[in-house]
């Protein structure tokens, strides 16, 4: 087995960071890691045995695996003889048991193990034997690497002993020199099953290199890059060559200016197109329009006029469009309505378009009747109100959750909602000026399936703490943030209320309240919440 050089190379296992640092020396790169005891050369081994207090040091998930206290439920099921309760001469004499027992376990059950530790644990463990080494490296299936340009270096012997990755995640920082075309082709020939590769501030990579990597990885499921300098060559060679690519994330790409991105052979394979900071995002419109089975279109900030794209994209009346994202957006009510030809959309996000108001959101609720989630933030201009709320509530009965952000309804669409959209049970009112503790009061009488309440700088009071104590009777998650008229009282007699209620409150803290006052306060909401229920 060949070691790297003493360079280190971060490694990522879900999500979570580890290096690993090999040197020409196996036990001076095991002294460098820091091992604990049982892993020195002197204590490893001796006549043929483990010590015992040193093997009692391994791991939890590796102790909790050869838990010899329930060897005898084992046996009973004919498993091999490793497995088997060991006699009382062979598991303990001594203070010793023999080596044998860990040594013939087999590679799946090492690699299975191996699955349940940390890195740090995982990194250890693959240094104390060669055959260890070996089956960590050929199970590990993620990886997360330092993309700067002196991983050409390490690319061969890295990928030797990984050779089993299926994704992988290169990442530069902005100061340093990324890779370029040389590595990626390397890896590439190294890694032909790759089905999931994610590219950040890799700026020396061509359009050159993205078309071999994309004849040499053609299993691609998921392909995303950002902040990257190869242009629409680049992306179209993904396109054209992987016929399995599922989802595709492009962001902060900047050469994309005098070029279109044409459907190619994942055109029958993609479900998700998400796009970001895009200066020439229009150019991916024949990609969209040509992908006849996506599912998920999500648009972030992309400079220029969507309306007629959207037109375009959804006038097939099949487009089978379950959720689209947009966010800050130059479309207007035209761009909006057309999506109302998506009969199946489920989930809607729009986010900061000032120029959508009731009209389109009503003609969306008219038609796609099973929209499920709704997220709204109206950045304050007012367009989006009551009317459009009504219309939601309207047509849309499935409704199960519902984000409102800068958007200012009142009692009288919070009333049709709760009447109306019986299964809705995630709410979030956030930076309205309307949302008082009436509001709240008329929440708390007409959604009764409500579980998970937000509420965030709005005016609201300890009254309206009063009136979710009385009403909501499914509510077990409440969030308040940024109230200055709700205490910590307030949120007191809530809990009191409801044992089983989460409360997550920021509040200041006030003069405890006199019982009198407190009874006069929860007299009111009662009465409040049976005013909006008769």
């Amino acid at each position: 087995m060949s070691h790297l050089p003493s360079s280190t190379t971060g490694v990522s296992i879900r999500g979570r960071e580890d290096v690993l640092d090999y040197t020409s020396s196996r036990s001076s790169s095991m002294a460098d890691q820091g091992l604990p005891d049982l892993l020195s050369p002197e204590k490893q081994v001796r006549d043929g045995v483990f010590i015992a207090d040193d093997v009692s040091n391994l791991p939890d998930a590796c102790e909790d695996f050869l838990d010899y206290n329930s060897r005898s439920s084992i046996a009973d099921r004919g498993l091999p003889d490793f497995l088997s309760p060991p006699s009382p001469g062979k598991q303990v004499r001594d203070g010793v048991f023999s080596a044998d027992d860990v040594s013939n376990l087999p590679d799946g059950c090492l690699a299975s193990i191996f699955h349940f530790l940390g890195p740090g644990d995982r990194k250890r463990c693959s240094l104390v034997c060669r055959r260890w080494l070996e089956v960590e490296g050929k199970n590990r299936h993620r990886i997360s690497l330092n993309a700067q340009s002196e991983l050409l270096t390490v690319v061969s012997s890295l990928f030797s002993r990984f050779d089993a990755v299926m994704k992988l995640s290169l990442k530069c920082d902005r100061r340093s020199v990324s890779i370029g075309d040389e590595a990626l082709i390397l890896i590439s020939l190294r890694c032909r099953n790759l089905t999931r590769l994610k590219l950040r501030s890799c700026r020396e990579l061509t359009d050159l290199g993205m078309e071999i990597f994309a004849k040499n990885c053609r299993k691609l499921r998921k392909f995303s890059c950002g902040s990257c300098t190869f242009g629409a060559k680049g992306i179209n060679a993904i396109v054209d060559n992987c016929a399995n690519l599922e989802e595709l994330t492009v962001k902060r790409l900047r050469d994309l200016t005098g070029g279109t991105i044409r459907p190619g052979v994942a055109a029958s394979s993609l479900r998700m197109i998400c796009l970001t900071d895009l200066c020439n995002g229009q150019c991916f419109g024949p990609l969209i329009i040509g992908s006849k089975n996506l599912r998920t279109l999500r648009l972030f900030r992309c400079a220029g006029d969507w309306d007629n794209l959207l037109e375009v994209i959804t006038s097939n009346v099949n487009k089978p469009l379950v959720e689209v994202h947009l966010e800050r957006l130059q479309v207007t009510d035209i761009g909006l309505a057309s999506l109302s030809n998506c009969r199946n959309l489920e989930i809607l996000h729009l986010l900061k378009t000032p120029d959508c108001s009731n009209l389109g959101l009503t003609s969306v609720a008219r038609k796609c009747k099973l929209l499920r989630k709704i997220h709204i933030d109206g950045w304050r201009t007012n367009r989006i109100d009551d009317k459009g709320l009504i219309g939601v509530a309207n047509y849309c009965l499935n409704l199960q959750e519902l984000v409102l952000i800068s958007v200012n309804p009142t009692s009288s669409s919070l009333e049709r909602l709760g009447s109306n959209c019986r299964k809705l049970e995630r709410l979030a009112l956030c930076q309205s000026d309307t949302i008082g503790d009436a509001e709240i009061c008329c929440i708390a009488s007409k959604c009764i399936a409500l579980r998970k309440l937000c509420i965030k700088s709005c005016p609201v009071s300890d009254h309206g703490m009063e009136a979710l104590a009385i009403g909501c009777p499914n509510l077990v998650n409440l969030k308040v943030k940024k109230c200055k008229g709700v205490t910590y009282d307030g949120a007191g007699w809530l809990r009191a209320s409801k044992e089983s209620l989460a409360v997550n409150l920021d509040a200041t803290v006030v003069e405890i309240v006199n019982v009198n006052d407190r009874d006069r306060v929860q007299g009111a909401a009662i009465n409040a919440v049976d005013q909006h229920r008769s």
